[in-house]
């Protein structure tokens, strides 16, 4: 009787090929999954980054930095309030100051001067500290740009006295138009509030520093 000669079958290599195929697909989504949970921390950590800049920014321009710079927004950037004093022959007024840089002057007027207290009503006695400041605008800045900046102290809810800046800042802009002839169009507001305080709100003295409105000439 003839003796078979049965070998055991060989497996096909193909088998492992696909299993190398796999286990390598495999390793290349944990792979590429790593670094797609890499990149998004980056993106949140840049948005996070970038958000705070935004955060900063607006609190810059409302409060301020140790420089007492406003931060760049639309083009005011970099003004400088620790700029020389200036005498303008037309700017006689003690209540009145002024400084200015190439760029920029800054006219600062008390808010114990335009306003009573908590009220944005310009009061009478202010229209001849304006009339000089506008005509030193229309002097020396005709047709450049204006922001007018409202400050006041830290009495009150923030909402309230950011409220109270913005119609502070509103009735002068009002009063520029109306009795300077200065063109609206050229004019920008910044209602602050009582963020980038000048002095201490702990005092009455510095309180009443805080409370100020400043109007701001840039080139255009």
């Amino acid at each position: 009787m003839a003796e078979l000669n049965v070998q055991p079958k060989k497996k096909s290599p193909i088998w492992w090929i696909i299993i190398v195929i796999i286990i390598i697909l495999v390793i290349l989504y944990f792979i590429f999954r790593g670094r797609n949970t890499e990149n998004q921390t980056n993106n949140s950590a840049t948005d996070t980054t970038g958000m705070t800049h935004n955060r900063d920014t607006n609190e810059t321009t409302t409060s301020g930095n140790a420089n007492n710079t406003v931060a760049a927004t639309s083009g005011w950037e970099g003004i400088n309030y620790n700029a020389p004093t200036e005498k303008y022959a037309e700017i006689t007024d003690k209540d009145i100051e002024v400084r200015s840089d190439n760029k920029y002057a800054v006219y600062s007027l008390g808010e114990n001067i335009l306003f009573d207290e908590n009220k944005s009503t310009i009061r009478p006695n202010a229209d001849n500290d304006l009339k000089q400041i506008a005509a030193s605008i229309k002097k020396r800045f005709s047709n450049d740009d204006i922001r007018i900046y409202g400050f006041t102290d830290s009495v009150g809810s923030k909402d309230y006295n950011k409220q109270l800046a913005e119609e502070r800042a509103a009735a002068v802009q009002s009063w520029l138009v109306k009795n300077g002839d200065i063109n609206s169009n050229h004019i920008s507001l910044n209602p602050v509030g009582e963020a980038r305080p000048v002095a201490s709100n702990k005092t009455e003295k510095g309180r009443q520093e805080n409370r100020r409105v400043e109007i701001v000439v840039k080139e255009a």
